[in-house]
């Protein structure tokens, strides 16, 4: 593609010569080591790297243009090497170029965003497998892979950068793809990562506390998510809960036509538990049931929103309902792992105090007779507001208690592990276990659990890896937990 299609509408603060705006471009990019011959490269100033320290080396390794915004190194695009493209804001401009070098695939294509703190990779991925049974091909992008078709790619944030999201949808576009399922997150919605997407519909799930080391207060948080439904065009549906009370100001300024789900009020699709067990749950929406198999209230609202988008997108409703009978539940969310007839592990993503609680809540209700033991950590170098809150959250449906280490990342890990036990009431203190290394936490809550009890791992489910010092090694809970039921055997 030439230069000049790729930054037309964009406004260059340095003139060029008319003659460079003819320059073939294969690629772009704004990691340097991705650069190869004939490539744009972006300098983006990032929350933690400069990507304008890169500009020689990515020169160097045939970068033949570099749009920049820092004017520091503008001697660093010399001899005619690259065309220097000069903008205000090279993280803005990227949206606009990444747009125009892959055509605007969200044209091609219907998206369907979820946002909210809790939800968004459970109904984001049921949606995709459940349209991927319906016969569509269809994408995914999420916070445990991004997939176009049957062919993974791997993920690194929540909502990826505005190249990578839209060179994926370009794939999707390209390969056949009639739906792509993305999850929003707040951090990509303030940063304008997904502006100037097309969204054919959106869904809100939920507002509790999360990310306030980034947002810092809550009304931010909010403004943070309603980006996503101001931003939706007439033609757009956006499907809420109506049970949570931030819903209905996530779509006031809303032009998209406005639907409901939810287990408490009239609403356009409702949810009810009939039935429920440690297998799954027997539920009724509207006025059809359905057995599926997941567990609890949370995955009760999960399945509403699926069902909800699958017919506002025009599926058929008993085909619909036949599918999501079949679906199981997305790795590391409420995935049960047995030890015999004797032992049940529960392995979970809940990492904020309203995740645990439901989570908890649930495995108290569908086993009340069962000791629950619940062994979960937090996060260093995020929000350590919640860490009190977390523990007070576990405290109110535990058994047995074991605080450890999550991703410690560049804090102390025993200074963490201080913060959470603040929340953790006095009358709760002798069931409260401490044990730093996350292993060994591990194989103590199985090894020591009653008979018929039930043991939660929180925080982690899908990942595979733990960040410690800032050096990232693997760990999977899944795995720790099968090796220590094993040892039971």
């Amino acid at each position: 593609m030439l230069l000049r299609d790729i930054t037309k509408e964009l406004e260059l603060l340095e003139q060029i010569c008319p003659e460079f705006l003819d320059t073939q471009i294969t690629d772009i990019t704004s990691d340097s080591r991705s650069v190869s011959t004939g490539s744009l490269f972006i300098a983006i100033n990032g929350h933690t790297v400069d990507g304008h320290k890169f500009i020689e080396s990515a020169i160097e390794k045939g970068a033949v243009a570099v749009l920049y915004s820092d004017d520091a190194y503008t001697k660093r695009i010399t001899d005619g090497k690259a065309v220097p493209l000069k903008v205000e804001s090279s993280w803005e401009a990227s949206i606009q170029v990444s747009a125009n070098f892959f055509r605007h695939p969200d044209r091609e294509i219907t998206v369907v965003g979820v946002t909210g703190t809790n939800g968004k990779t459970t109904i984001a991925t049921l949606l995709y497998r459940l349209f991927s049974k319906l016969g569509y091909r269809c994408g995914l992008l999420s916070t445990i892979a991004n997939y176009v078709g049957e062919e993974k790619f791997p993920t690194a944030n929540t909502t990826a950068d505005p190249i990578t999201l839209r060179r994926l949808m370009r794939r999707m576009a390209d390969t056949g793809c009639q739906y792509c399922f993305m999850e929003v997150s707040s951090h990509a919605l303030e940063q304008g990562r997904v502006r100037g997407l097309y969204f054919t519909g959106a869904i809100f799930t939920n507002l509790t506390h999360d990310h306030l080391d980034y947002h810092k207060t809550f009304s931010e948080y909010i403004r943070c998510k309603k980006i996503l439904f101001d931003t939706l065009p007439s033609s757009a549906f956006a499907l809420i809960n109506a049970d949570d009370r931030n819903g209905k100001i996530m779509v006031q300024n809303t032009k998209a036509k406005v639907m409901e789900y939810g287990l408490n009020h009239l609403v356009d699709f409702k949810a009810s538990i009939i039935e429920k067990s440690l297998e799954g749950s027997l539920l009724r929406i509207n006025t059809d049931e359905v057995w599926t198999r997941f567990i609890g209230r949370h995955n009760a609202y999960n399945i509403a929103a699926v069902y909800g988008t699958a017919l506002l997108l025009g599926a058929n409703k008993d085909e619909v309902l036949k599918e999501i009978s079949l679906l199981e539940p997305v790795s590391g969310r409420m995935e049960i792992l047995r030890g015999g007839d004797s032992l049940t592990v529960v392995v979970d993503y809940a990492h904020t105090p309203d995740a645990l609680e439901n989570v908890m809540r649930t495995l108290k209700e569908v086993s009340p007779s069962s000791p629950l033991t619940a062994l979960f950590g937090c996060g260093g170098d995020r929000d350590r507001t919640k860490r009190p809150e977390m523990a007070e959250a576990v405290a109110r449906y535990s058994d047995r208690i074991i605080i450890t280490s999550d991703n410690p990342r560049s804090e102390d890990p025993v200074a963490i592990i201080n913060d959470v036990e603040k929340g953790i009431p006095q009358d709760k203190k002798s069931i409260t276990l401490s044990i730093t290394d996350r292993a060994e936490a591990i194989r103590t809550a199985i090894k020591t659990a009653p008979k018929g009890g039930i043991i939660l791992l929180a925080g982690k489910g899908h990942e595979d890896y733990q960040i410690i010092n800032g050096v990232k090694t693997h760990f999977d809970d899944k795995e720790q937990a099968c090796n220590a039921l094993s040892e039971l055997k």
